[in-house]
């Protein structure tokens, strides 16, 4: 009776076990690991390289760590077994679950009357680190199951190779890559036998065995694991005895280290990276030297109220970023991780270039006569009327000379002839997205930079001048493709700028003789101040490439009387130096420009006389060509011929009042018998050949026009000029 009762229980107990081995099966057979949780991307972390290699900045993982992929093959050959026989020493005998390693661990639990061992092999601490299991028994059910899914799909040395690149070793960092630069300072496949002892310690308890924390604890824990290397054979007695003989040198903890090219990177990251090695386009020593000539400038300027600058190079073919700096000190906590790369001020006369080359496209040359007198422009707000930084008037200048001295009166001039419409879309073209409101929000202060920019995009713009007239995106991997070129403006017209604004002799009136953009190889260059001294700008190219600097206040307080050239270009001057050591200083191409013997015009007409020439290049052809109509007004054959458009006139007490006249002259053609004056909107009696009409000259604005008689739709463009009291 007892024999067949205990067969029943014998063969009860056996369906059992089988059916739970059958379940335990189908449990593990019929449903696959998700490989796509070993995916390495989301512990490895983002570190962005300089062109040559060296590492500027090292980002968290998505896993809010640092981490490097690494292969076995690449981790040395100390590591893996280290952690083989401390934390798993039957790894290779076993399907992912260690039942003789459950059944000695809760042996010991039970022994010491509290957990002392966990038993989980490698492959289940791998599961714990990918899966989101519950910490209980049934987690722990679940825990086994699953490693025993992670063996059927994956290799012992794949599995070991995720478990070394994702376990935790304190600090943020995780894996073996990261652990060793951040106790070591050095790569995993370098790290000697001691030190890969201690690594292969750190993970079971990272909080009380890390050598920042707690040295000793650190080291009995090392010695821990290499006794149990001797014991499972992984080395020798004498290997043994000298690692633990070997004293290790730990760098400090330094949880807030400073990286390199802050603001270039916190903009790299920003824009989007992908985990693992980025090489950027920065050029590490190029940028350690532009940051030094941002402190030395600053130090020559303090006394002037100026206490923050920024500065980009760009390369000119492949519009690299070499160097960045937003500020005067990124670690600053109250203003240094403001980036005035990418903040907007206003640009001040910096914008000018673009006003000019509207104009040579025209058919205006360098050697064309402008007004630097005071005028004024009726605008929807009243009379604009624009001063130069000098407080002074000139008369009328060449071109050449408005523009490298910086004229502010003849650049409002131009715009206000091209309008203003046209100028915003040349500059939205040349990349300014930062220009996004309408034409007539900025009016003819557009010319002289009343509207916000970003010194990234003023610099690139200008880099499409270095480009002959084609525009392309700036890039700062070097992975991403050279931007696809846009053709801004003719190339004749861009090597013309070029040529004015690498013009010594050109400057020389506006600026004075050895001025901070003098430099010892061919340079073009602009400064820019804006209203009352609050931003300081100077961008300027070679033929390899484009730099652009900002100084002034982040808090726009304004400076102390400083300069586009005497504060902004002294950090130009340094930051060009610096940006062409090594690099070959070609000179601008005058491809399509000729040099010819201009005769002296102004507004575009050419005297019946020529009494004053002057040899200047030009567009070849230029001097033949007639102006472009739909580029910008020509002299009608319909015109006032006197007074000139924005003269001035000024009367005097000496004459009596009834006297103070003006003899006003036109041109019509032949067939015009009659012409009618149309005096600030009143129309006079028409009269004969000459056409002259005498008129008593009143304090205040005017403008005149003329129109055959009877033809009012006819009429001439209106001149307008200015009579002072």
């Amino acid at each position: 009776m007892m024999r067949r009762r205990l067969r029943r229980a014998l063969v009860a107990v056996t369906a059992l076990t089988g059916a739970a081995l059958l379940a335990l099966w189908a449990a593990v057979a019929l449903v696959d690991f998700p490989v796509e949780r070993l995916e390495h991307r989301d512990t490895e972390s983002r570190r962005l390289l300089d062109r040559h290699g060296l590492l500027l900045r090292e980002a968290l993982s998505d896993r809010e760590g640092r981490g490097a992929w690494r292969t076995l093959d690449e981790i040395g050959p100390w590591l893996a077994p280290a952690f083989v026989a401390v934390e798993d020493h039957r790894f290779f005998d076993h399907p992912g679950v260690d039942l003789r390693g459950v059944a000695r661990a809760f042996v010991d639990n039970v022994g010491a009357g509290r957990v002392v061992a966990g038993g989980s092999t490698i492959t289940q601490q791998l599961v714990r680190q990918v899966l989101p299991l519950p910490r209980s028994l049934g987690g722990k059910l679940q825990e086994a199951v699953w490693a025993l899914r992670l063996e059927r799909a994956f290799d012992k040395r794949s599995i070991l190779e995720q478990y070394a690149n994702r376990v935790p070793f304190g600090h943020g960092a995780f894996g073996v890559e990261a652990a060793a630069r951040l106790y070591f300072g050095k790569r995993a496949r370098e790290l000697t036998l001691a030190e890969a002892a201690l690594l292969a310690g750190v993970p079971r308890s990272p909080s009380l065995a890390n050598p920042f924390t707690d040295a000793e604890a650190a080291r009995r824990r090392q010695r821990t694991v290499l006794d149990r290397m001797r014991a499972t054979g992984a080395i020798d007695a004498r290997q043994h005895a000298e690692a633990v003989a070997e004293v290790l040198p730990f760098r400090p903890a330094d949880r807030a280290r400073r990286f390199a090219a802050p603001h270039f990177t916190t903009f790299a990251l920003a824009a989007g990276v992908p985990a693992g090695d980025v090489p950027t386009t920065l050029d590490l020593p190029l940028q350690s030297e532009v940051e030094a000539a941002v402190k030395q400038t600053l130090r020559g300027l303090a006394e002037y109220d100026a206490t923050q600058a920024a500065a980009v190079v760009l390369d000119n073919r492949t519009g690299d970023v070499l160097a960045w700096v937003g500020s005067a000190d990124f670690f600053d906590p109250v203003e240094g991780q403001v980036d005035m790369v990418i903040g907007r001020r206003q640009p001040g006369s910096t914008l000018k270039p673009f006003v000019y080359g509207l104009a040579l496209e025209g058919g205006f040359t360098a050697a064309d006569e402008l007004p630097d007198l005071p005028l004024w422009f009726p605008t929807a707000f009243g009379d604009y009327r624009p001063r130069n930084y000098d407080r002074h008037f000139h008369g009328w200048v060449p071109l050449r000379v408005a523009l490298a001295s910086s004229y502010n009166v003849p650049a409002v001039w131009l715009a206000w002839r091209l309008g203003v419409p046209r100028l915003h879309e040349r500059l939205r073209d040349l990349g300014f997205d930062s220009l996004d409101r309408r034409p007539d929000h900025y009016g003819l202060g557009l010319a002289l930079g009343n509207g916000e920019v970003r010194l990234l995009e003023l610099t690139n713009a200008y880099r499409a001048l270095a480009n002959e007239g084609t525009w392309r995106a700036v890039r700062f991997r070097r992975e991403d493709p050279v931007g696809r070129g846009r053709r801004v403006m003719p190339p004749e017209v861009a090597r013309l700028l070029t040529d004015i604004l690498a013009d010594p002799m050109a400057r020389i009136p506006g600026f004075g003789r050895d001025s901070p953009l003098e430099l010892p190889f061919p340079a073009a260059a602009k400064t820019g101040t804006s209203t009352d001294f609050t931003d300081n700008w100077t961008v300027g190219y070679t033929s390899a490439v484009t730099v652009g600097v900002w100084v002034g206040n982040f808090d726009g307080r304004p400076m102390q009387g400083v300069s586009g050239v005497a504060g902004a270009g002294r950090l130009w001057h340094l930051t060009m130096l610096a940006a062409m050591r090594g690099r070959p200083a070609d000179p601008f191409s005058r491809a399509g420009l000729e040099q010819v013997e201009l005769c002296r015009r102004r507004d575009g007409a050419e005297a019946d006389a020529c009494r004053h020439r002057i040899v200047d290049w030009v567009v070849a052809d230029a001097a033949t060509t007639p102006r472009r109509r739909e580029a910008l007004p020509a002299a009608e054959a319909l015109a006032v011929t006197f007074p000139g458009e924005g003269d001035v006139f000024g009367l005097s007490a000496d004459v009596p009042e009834d006297h103070a006249r003006l003899r006003l002259t036109a041109r019509a053609p032949g067939d015009v018998a009659r012409l009618v004056w149309e005096i600030d909107g009143a129309a006079h009696a028409p009269v004969d050949p000459p056409f002259a009409q005498w008129w008593t000259a009143r304090p205040g604005a005017h403008h005149v026009r003329v129109w055959p008689e009877g033809r009012p739709d006819a009429a001439s463009r209106p001149v307008r000029f200015e009579v002072l009291p």
